[in-house]
């Protein structure tokens, strides 16, 4: 059964054509895909569990987009490059199915809509790269890590999330006693609930409006890639809801 958003989305053609070369993975926690300047070898369409996309530099690392069954991790390979630029880390143990990077650039040159499928979610993954970046400076960290929250349930389609305080705390620079305020804080309005080796989202509508812009702007990025590809057909051109003026509301 096809569980990837990705692949359900294909034609029983597309599916067919690149059901041949996918080959079903289990995903560890930890479970590295890909890293900085080495030679990538597959792309992962995500079934269940959660990516983390990272920039580690210095001893340093920054999250700049999570992957679940909504998307594929290394895609941006097909149309050129060899060497990643970003760490992928299983941050959520899950399945996958993997293919090739060589076999998928055949393919998609034999049937254009997987082409476009891909082309479309890789618009949206880049902008939630850059919206990142942007938020790490211009967002206080209650904010950040509310979206950060709700854009991993989305990922993953579920409010218990296998996520610990220590990991948050450490991603969010959280540290010392006013890192375990701001969670304990979050714990205290009701919006998460500490479990043992997770969380759980209690509360996500407030959630949602605790969390900066960046979560919606992300989410409708995300949304009109998929409304592009579902009105302009298969292989039609970009629809003009692809613009990034369509990801109202702006930070």
């Amino acid at each position: 059964m096809v569980k990837n958003a990705i692949l359900v989305r294909l034609s029983l053609r597309g599916l067919a054509a690149i059901g041949e070369f996918l080959e079903p993975i289990t995903l560890q926690k930890g479970m590295a895909l890909h890293e900085p300047n080495k030679h990538v070898e597959h792309v992962y369409f995500m079934e269940s569990g959660l990516a983390s996309l990272r920039i580690v530099t210095a001893g340093s690392m920054l999250e700049t987009a999570l992957v679940g069954y909504r998307g594929v991790v290394g895609a941006s390979f097909l149309w050129g490059g060899h060497l990643a630029t970003h760490q992928s880390v299983v941050l959520f143990a899950g399945s996958a199915r993997r293919i090739r990077v060589e076999d998928l650039r055949r393919i998609i040159k034999l049937r254009p809509e997987i082409r476009v499928h891909l082309f479309k979610y890789i618009q949206a993954l880049t902008f939630q790269c850059v919206q990142t970046g942007l938020c790490g400076v211009r967002h206080d960290r209650e904010q950040r890590l509310s979206s950060w929250l709700c854009l991993a349930s989305d990922a993953v389609d579920a409010r218990m999330l296998p996520v610990t305080y220590d990991y948050l705390s450490n991603a969010f620079g959280l540290r010392g006693a006013g890192g375990a305020e701001t969670l304990v804080r979050f714990e205290e309005h009701g919006l998460i609930r500490k479990m043992r080796g997770a969380l759980h989202i209690d509360d996500r509508k407030s959630l949602e409006q605790k969390a900066c812009c960046c979560y919606k702007l992300v989410s409708a990025a995300y949304a009109s890639s998929t409304h592009c590809i579902e009105t302009s057909g298969v292989f039609g051109a970009v629809s003009k809801r692809g613009r990034r003026d369509d990801y109202a509301p702006r930070c």
